[in-house]
């Protein structure tokens, strides 16, 4: 990893952090890949590019999706079935990350226990 794409990923990685330490219902977990989880569902995580994808019911993605134009989220060169991929415009944006982070915990706590 080039120094800038570590500059990056730090940057992204803090942002984070800060977004998820707003949330009361779920804490980041993953050292070396950060994540969200409950009810046995990841609903967010940050690739190694430093890009953050939040899992969404499939209404809510297709909206978020038409809405930010914007597509999948891959991590690892796949692409995370239900993930939405966050775009760059919306960083800085806290109130819409925070509440899209609850939209993903709340709809993966609709799901069926793992």
């Amino acid at each position: 990893m080039s120094n800038t794409n570590k500059e990056l990923w730090e940057t992204r990685l803090a942002y984070f952090d800060q977004l998820v330490e707003q949330c009361l219902d779920f804490v980041r977990k993953g050292k070396t890949m950060p994540y969200t989880s409950s009810n046995g569902h990841m609903f967010s995580l940050l690739n190694k590019a430093g890009e953050l994808g939040v899992r969404l019911s499939k209404e809510d993605g297709q909206a978020f999706r038409d809405k930010y134009q914007t597509g999948n989220f891959t991590s690892h060169g796949a692409t995370m079935r239900g993930y939405v991929l966050i775009p760059e415009s919306l960083y800085g944006k806290d109130s819409i990350l925070v509440d899209l982070l609850q939209t993903g915990f709340e709809y993966v706590n609709s799901l069926p226990p793992k």
